[in-house]
């Protein structure tokens, strides 16, 4: 997600330098942090996007997609939906729409709760989400260039910052 040629130092240790140079020193470090983060998911986010654009999906999709693969009977009331991926009901709704839209999802009527709106995965979501996630797991997840002490070590950190958030 470089766009031209790599800079020949690290902008993020430049900024807190200039925090610190500003008398912010307190600050500095949380700077920093929260600037690496949003960077990273930056560099992810383009990684996963390019491995699920020719398959016309999206990361909202391709969770939705996923938690519907992942449940008993392929399908969950719109609201539990939500709940689990942690988004307002109207990302769920749109996500649902555009994968309706697809034919990977429909909705169906909850069986014993007339109020109740099921996203349930299609033969056509199913296929699409095996291809999806083996793509990303080869491309993405298996190859993030960190070795497995790093990638537990930073798990373990943000499942802490995340807890004390309130996240869970």
């Amino acid at each position: 997600m470089t766009i031209g040629k790599p800079l020949p130092f690290d902008p993020i240790d430049e900024a807190a330098r200039q925090w610190r140079a500003h008398g912010w020193d307190d600050a500095a470090p949380g700077m920093a942090a929260v600037t690496s983060v949003v960077r990273a998911q930056q560099l992810m986010m383009a990684q996963v996007d390019e491995v699920l654009r020719p398959l016309d999906l999206t990361f909202a999709g391709y969770e939705l997609l996923t938690l519907l693969s992942f449940s008993r009977a392929g399908s969950l009331p719109l609201s539990r939906i939500g709940t689990l991926l942690q988004v307002h009901p109207a990302s769920v709704t749109s996500a649902v729409d555009r994968c309706e839209a697809r034919g990977w999802v429909r909705r169906k009527p909850h069986p014993n709760d007339r109020r109740t709106t099921l996203g349930e995965l299609t033969a056509a979501g199913r296929s699409l989400i095996a291809t999806a996630t083996s793509q990303i797991n080869a491309s993405v997840f298996e190859n993030l260039g960190l070795s497995g002490a790093d990638l537990h070590s930073l798990i373990d950190v943000l499942a802490r910052f995340r807890h004390r958030a309130g996240d869970f």
